[in-house]
């Protein structure tokens, strides 16, 4: 079980011992002469720093290094870096392979209190900034909440709605990429009971609205695994759409691009987006997967 405790109980450990060795009344105060600390005076714990200043010297091109190699990257006194990599170990976040040191799986609960505080929207903006910045073409996530897609991450570009979309705007579900993507993915007794009650209304020229035309897109978007639409929702706009699953393979959102009809054909638009959005999707899923790992719940799962 992740417990928030043992992070405070390994950085406890780490300052008392640098305390105890070093001598220092409060444990890592800022030394005189520390500009870059002196406005904070007693409120800074330079041992904390120090500390946290070892476990940043490994990194994927670092994952094992030496006492010497700790020191030097971190500009300790061979010392005091030898009392930090050993609390570290005794504490079960490192530990020594022929002679040198190395971060073991348990130093992830450091990072427990940020990955489970993140919400959906939260893991998918960066994707979707890079995203955009790749393909030039705004995009958003959204999910399911009735007859409606709710948009709940966005990254606009240029303006190619005559509505402004942004986090809460609601849309039909049925003339949208997403809201497909994410019908396609309910059972069918709930698409048999969706179909019989919702109304299927003409938005534009190209809208389905029949509900044996709609299921046979849903099947065909559940069979490829994406959806694209065609100026259904509004006139001029195409929007290509994939799923978002969790750890257990279950869709809880949809992400999409949306582009322009004159700028980008349906060949296209598949050809030059349906790949990066894909990526970006499963990038999502693989954050999303992360924070539920580090969560009690799972951890618990795991013993």
């Amino acid at each position: 079980m992740v417990r928030k405790a043992n992070i405070a109980e390994a950085v406890y450990h780490v300052i008392m011992l640098d305390e105890r060795v070093t001598g220092e009344g409060l444990p890592g105060d800022a030394e005189p002469g520390d500009a870059g600390h002196a406005e904070l005076g007693g409120e800074f714990v330079q041992s904390l720093e120090r500390g946290l200043s070892v476990i940043r010297a490994f990194d994927a091109d670092h994952p094992r290094l030496s006492l010497s190699e700790v020191a030097a990257v971190t500009g300790l006194s061979r010392a005091a870096a030898r009392r930090f990599l050993h609390t570290l170990v005794h504490l079960g976040y490192m530990r020594t392979v022929d002679g040198r040191f190395e971060l073991r799986p348990k130093i992830l609960e450091l990072g427990y209190a940020y990955l489970s505080s993140l919400t959906l929207p939260d893991v998918a903006m960066p994707h979707l900034e890079d995203l955009v910045e790749q393909v030039h073409e705004s995009s958003s996530v959204a999910e399911l909440d009735g007859e409606d897609v709710v948009y709940i991450a966005r990254v606009p570009t240029k303006r190619i709605m005559a509505v402004t979309i942004s986090v809460g705007t609601r849309f039909p579900a049925f003339a949208t990429s997403m809201g497909r993507v994410l019908l396609a993915a309910k059972p069918e007794p709930w698409l048999d009971s969706y179909l019989s009650t919702v109304s299927l209304r003409h938005l534009t020229g190209h809208t389905i609205t029949t509900a044996s035309g709609l299921r046979k897109e849903l099947h065909t978007i559940r069979s490829r695994g994406w959806a694209l639409v065609d100026q259904e929702l509004e006139e001029g706009v195409r929007s290509l759409a994939a799923p978002i699953r969790d750890p257990d393979g279950d869709v809880i959102a949809a992400i999409n691009v949306a582009t322009h009809a004159g700028r980008r054909t349906l060949d296209a638009i598949v050809a030059e987006l349906l790949q990066p959005l894909l990526h970006v999707a499963g990038r999502i899923e693989r954050d999303l997967a992360s924070a539920r790992a580090t969560s009690p719940a799972q951890s618990r799962r795991g013993t």
